[in-house]
C-alpha cells in the first residue's frame, strides 16, 4: 500500500517524533501552530491510526522515518 504523504508532512512527522510540540513544529518550520495540528491530523488519517503514538510507530514500520542522531 502506498501512502501519500507530502514532504512537509514529512517532516512533521519526523519531528513528532523526536518529541516536539506542535508549538515546538510551527517555529522551526515557521508555520503557524493550527498548521502544525492540521498536519499531524491528516497524518493520522492517512495512516489510520488514532493518536500520535500510533502515528509514530506506524511511520516506523512503513519506514517513512527513520532513527537518526539529532
Amino acid at each position: 500500500m502506498s501512502y501519500c504523504i507530502s514532504p512537509r508532512e514529512k517532516e512533521v512527522l519526523h519531528l513528532i517524533a523526536y518529541e516536539n510540540t506542535a508549538k515546538e513544529i510551527a517555529e522551526k518550520l515557521f508555520i503557524s501552530n493550527h498548521t502544525a495540528i492540521s498536519h499531524r491530523q491528516n497524518l493520522m488519517l492517512k495512516l489510520s491510526v488514532k493518536n500520535t503514538a500510533g502515528l509514530v510507530r506506524r511511520a516506523f514500520e512503513l519506514g517513512l522515518i527513520a532513527l537518526t542522531a539529532e
